[in-house]
């Protein structure tokens, strides 16, 4: 009997207490660049690092845990996302100076970082300006545009891991690789210091401005988009392959390869997750068959197909 009871026990009732909130049933559509997917069972936004060490210290260890982010490179499946998923709130955007460093939130937008390195006059950190997301993101998949990325410019980033624990990952601890590294599944980056050189702001501005040139005359920047879909395979590049595979503008219910560029698929107005899931995989099918290249996804997928959370 008891059993049966605490399966029935609402999640939200077995988890710490916390000074953030905890919301039922969130629509992660509203949340996700796609606009697509189901509800997460609880979003928790904590209001600082010490909340977010609480609710990990105290959660019960059979609750999943999701952590997201700005939601531009991100796929929530149509039947939601079981357990707590985190969201972070202001006090993680923050964006601070240090001399030629910048310390920034793990949800401080990409851009605002690049925006807060030209106003300091500090340079090479303007290829942040063309990528959509935020910090913490783009250290896990070490984010780039532009011949830059992550890797470049990271002095450390601050990771709690499941068990509430700190730590603090220095630059050369992180393997990068394209679109990789080797931060541990699970592990969520609350801040990041990254280092810049000193330059005019002028100049600086000026570069921003020709990488969110670039940006709006090859990708779909006012379409429903998860950003860069695959990978580029070592020596090749993703969009080409499946320029080749014949897969421009190929459509699957609402879900479509963008005509603009082949590595983007975007939401034509009524996609569901699972159409979107469904390109993706006959596109990866057909660059197999015409190629032999294996394309990786480079959009993070997560949560049940549909029915349900």
């Amino acid at each position: 009997m008891m059993a049966a009871e605490n399966l029935q026990q609402r999640l939200v009732d077995r988890l710490p207490a916390v000074r953030g909130s905890y919301e039922e049933g969130v629509p992660l559509s509203k949340l996700t660049w796609f606009r697509v997917g189901g509800p997460a069972e609880v979003l928790f936004r904590p209001v600082d690092e010490d909340d977010l060490e609480g609710f990990l210290l105290g959660r019960p260890a059979d609750v999943p845990v999701t952590i997201i982010g700005a939601g531009s490179n991100l796929l929530v499946r149509d039947g939601g996302v079981p357990g707590v998923v985190i969201r972070f709130g202001r006090d993680f955007a923050r964006v601070e100076i240090e001399g030629a460093r910048i310390i920034a939130g793990g949800a401080a937008a990409d851009m605002n970082v690049a925006l807060a390195a030209r106003d300091a006059g500090l340079a090479g950190l303007e290829f942040l300006r063309g990528v959509p997301g935020n910090i913490g993101g783009a250290v896990r998949m070490n984010a780039g545009a532009y011949g830059r990325e992550i890797a470049d410019v990271l002095v450390e980033a601050t990771a709690f891991d499941m068990d509430g624990g700190r730590h603090v990952i220095r630059r050369d601890q992180l393997q990068f690789a394209h679109r990789y590294s080797s931060l541990q599944e699970g592990w969520i980056v609350t801040s990041a210091v990254v280092q810049g050189a000193s330059d005019s702001p002028a100049d600086i501005a000026a570069r921003m401005d020709d990488v969110s040139s670039q940006r709006q005359s090859s990708q779909p920047t006012k379409a429903r988009t998860g950003g860069s879909t695959f990978k580029n395979p070592d020596g090749a590049k993703a969009w080409e392959l499946i320029d080749a595979a014949g897969c421009r503008g190929l459509a699957i219910g609402g879900a479509q390869i963008s005509e603009q560029h082949c590595n983007f698929i975007i939401n034509t107005g009524d996609a569901t997750a699972a159409d979107i899931e469904s390109l993706g995989e006959e596109v990866r099918l057909r660059v197999r068959e015409t190629s032999g290249i294996h394309l990786e996804w480079e959009i993070r997928r997560i949560g049940v197909p549909g029915g349900g959370a």
